[in-house]
């Protein structure tokens, strides 16, 4: 017999719900041109979009600075997240 417990389910911390409005509003939009693709998106609602996930993410800390935007695969749910190093 397998038995399991639940457990409280935590509420999205305020950066992660800032994100998901984010991709909301400029990330949404552009699921059927560039579905697939990388998506740093800033607090502003600029842009920057590319194939590789790393060239994207080192543009926008080059770009936006370190936790001023949100980083997703367009048309994906996103997954896991994001540890910084010690």
């Amino acid at each position: 017999m397998i038995t399991t417990t639940a457990t409280p389910t935590r509420p999205f911390s305020p950066v992660v719900q800032r994100d998901d409005q984010l991709y909301k509003l400029y990330g949404q939009p552009l699921e059927s041109t560039h579905w697939g693709q990388f998506v740093a998106i800033s607090l502003l609602g600029e842009v920057i979009i590319g194939q590789s996930d790393l060239e994207v993410l080192q543009q926008a800390l080059a770009r936006f600075g370190r936790g001023n935007f949100a980083f997703r695969r367009i048309g994906y749910r996103p997954l896991g997240k994001w540890r910084k190093a010690v």
